[in-house]
């Protein structure tokens, strides 16, 4: 009988640490926000230089092909395809990101360095406006 009470609980815990661990997994790749070293690195000698070439073949097929898309009306959508999109991957995502495209960081970063700039002109307008009277 001990045997089998105690098969079973053991069985009830693996049950719980198979159920568990997955959840664990994903709670950690939900907070893992950045790329690591080995990301930044393979992403720096491998596929950034792939992009690079990827966005030349890319023109040079634009280009080949401009003829026949202009006839169609669909050069634009030609580019965005051949060039716009590989250029994208290759000089806008981060290093060692997955997704084209600024981070929240870069937007934010970007907002306040606007709002700064208006502060700085305003006060200059405002610095401007009573010497000119």
């Amino acid at each position: 009988m001990k045997i089998k009470s105690g098969a079973r609980r053991f069985a009830a815990i693996v049950m719980v640490a198979c159920m568990a661990l997955p959840q664990t997994l994903w709670a950690q790749e939900a907070v893992d926000d950045g790329p690591n070293a080995f990301a930044m690195v393979g992403d720096l000698l491998v596929a950034r230089p792939i992009g690079v070439v990827m966005t030349a073949v890319g023109t040079a097929a634009w280009v080949v092909s401009l003829p026949f898309t202009l006839l169609a009306g669909h050069a634009e959508e030609a580019a965005e395809t051949l060039i716009l999109g590989p250029g994208a991957a290759t000089f806008v995502r981060c290093l060692g990101c997955r997704e084209t495209g600024y981070t929240n960081k870069d937007i934010d970063a970007h907002h306040a360095r606007q709002e700064r700039e208006a502060a700085e002109e305003a006060k200059q307008a405002e610095a401007a406006a009573p010497a000119g009277n």
